[in-house]
């Protein structure tokens, strides 16, 4: 497809404009080695490099625009070159331009918070499909169109490929998209220029210190999201959580709640819970789901009231909500033939850990053992590792500390990092393992029948990314492997 310069910059607030609006742009490219013939190029200032010196080169590859903040000293005859304050902010209006808007023409709800994101954009995405529609769907784990998956690496696209998917959602037919959006995503404008129908807020811990240094500013990227979602959108909010409120303090959108535990708009109430499901009531009606946990309690109402706030009957939404099914690798069981429970979760947070292994010992039986299997990812936040470490020994009968992704870190000093958090009480029961799959096989040759295993922080994963190399890795296989040769 192509557009005419002149009808991508709608609504783009140029500093100057050199040369012709009337240029025709094939598509838009901020990664300069993707550059072709017609392409509109736009320089970002990223953390490791800046676009702005890749000028010169993606014009001599036949870029015919230039989207920057600071305007090259020798401008070429043939190209337009478009100034603006902020290029990343730009790029999302001008790929939705491009793409003819389609978040617009579609209803499209995006999940922030620290933990549950996947797992309610996944029950949206598939309540939807059960309520009979063509849907959408943007997480961690992947995209998908319908029953088309299309494989994902991060939380939220960039803001091209973004608009690109939802043009191709509109072409299929979808009436709806579910996307998870990360704080990552509000600060790098990945969604600026989408128009949303509603946003939901999950709950939030500390995470990504990493990349915003501070809680502070994580709080503000999440509240960020609210804060632009128009008037005519929803803004449903866990009013549990103490920030809950804080999150929609200056949306012009329509504020609604959900608790377990004070009046809300959506009220729940959980009343029992096991590893077969959890049994809840919902606006006075009670109801059996398949998920386990206070923390897809909370899932699953926030959903139940974001499909009501999208116009759909309440019976039929909870009927359906109670034949779904968790995501892959949230709360995943995996069985051995002589009654070990194994659990794999994505639990890779503090809150999210605790959460987990909170649920596993408020509904385990008897003297059944909770074994803990856990690491820390690298070139993430690093004030979690002691914290994580902590968390997993004072609610486990063992633990094995082991490498997660290390990504370019040294694990061993990730797991020295960890090890800070155990505490002199804890020692006895707590072992490092290295290499994780030892670490599980080591695990399974500790549990007793009816013991509980739980392997957390990669969940679905099925990579193990060492040194920059992604090497397959799927806790679930390694699960089974160790039941199987135990």
């Amino acid at each position: 497809m192509s557009k005419i310069l002149q009808e991508v910059l709608v609504g783009i607030e140029a500093v100057t404009v050199k040369g012709s609006l009337t240029t025709e742009i094939k598509n838009i490219e901020f990664d300069s080695r993707k550059v072709t013939a017609g392409s509109l190029f736009v320089a970002q200032k990223g953390t490791q490099v800046d676009g702005h010196q890749f000028v010169p080169k993606v014009i001599e590859m036949g870029a015919v625009a230039i989207l920057c903040e600071n305007l090259p000293e020798d401008l070429a005859e043939e190209v337009t070159y478009i100034q603006v304050a902020d290029t990343a902010r730009a790029m999302g209006k001008m790929a939705s331009n491009f793409y003819d808007n389609p978040s617009s023409k579609l209803k499209l709800v995006g999940v922030t918070g620290t933990n549950g994101k996947t797992s309610s954009v996944t029950l949206l995405f598939k309540l939807f499909r059960q309520l009979g529609y063509h849907v959408g769907l943007l997480s961690t784990v992947q995209n998908q169109i319908d029953e088309e998956v299309i494989p994902s690496t991060h939380t939220t696209p960039d803001s091209v490929k973004i608009n690109e998917l939802l043009a191709e959602m509109l072409r299929r037919g979808c009436t709806y998209c579910f996307m998870e959006v990360s704080s990552h995503a509000v600060v790098q404008e990945r969604i600026a220029g989408l128009t949303f129908a509603g946003g939901i807020f999950t709950n939030i811990t500390h995470d990504h210190l990493d990349f915003h240094k501070t809680f502070d500013n994580y709080i503000k990227a999440k509240k960020g999201f609210f804060d632009q979602l128009p008037k005519h959108a929803f803004a449903l909010v866990n009013i549990d959580d103490r920030r809950g409120g804080v999150m929609v303090q200056n949306t012009v959108a329509c504020k609604e709640t959900y608790s377990l535990q004070t009046i809300a708009s959506f009220k729940g109430k959980l009343l029992a819970d096991s590893l077969f499901g959890l049994q809840m009531e919902i606006d006075g009606k009670e109801v059996w789901f398949k998920l386990i946990g206070k923390f897809n309690a909370y899932n699953l109402l926030g959903v139940y009231g974001a499909a009501l706030l999208l116009g759909e009957d309440p019976e039929q939404v909870l009927l359906s909500l109670s034949a779904i099914t968790p995501p892959p690798g949230r709360f995943e069981q995996v069985m051995s033939a002589n009654e070990i429970v194994g659990i794999v979760d994505y639990a890779h947070t503090p809150d999210a850990l605790q959460n987990v292994l909170e649920t596993i010992n408020d509904i385990r039986e008897g003297d059944q053992q909770v074994i803990t299997v856990v690491g820390c990812g690298g070139n993430r936040d690093a004030t979690k590792r002691p914290e994580m470490a902590r968390i997993a020994c004072e609610l486990s009968s063992k633990v094995i500390l082991t490498s997660d992704n290390p990504r370019n870190e040294d694990p061993l000093l990730i797991l020295e990092q960890m090890q800070a958090g155990v505490s002199p009480i804890d020692f006895k029961k707590t072992k490092t393992i290295e290499d994780r799959r030892e670490a599980i096989r080591y695990a399974v040759s500790l549990a007793q029948p009816h013991d509980i295993i739980l392997v957390a922080g990669k969940g679905h994963e099925t990579y193990q990314e060492i040194k920059g190399v992604k090497h397959h890795f799927d806790d679930r296989e390694e699960l089974r492997a160790a039941f199987e040769n135990s």
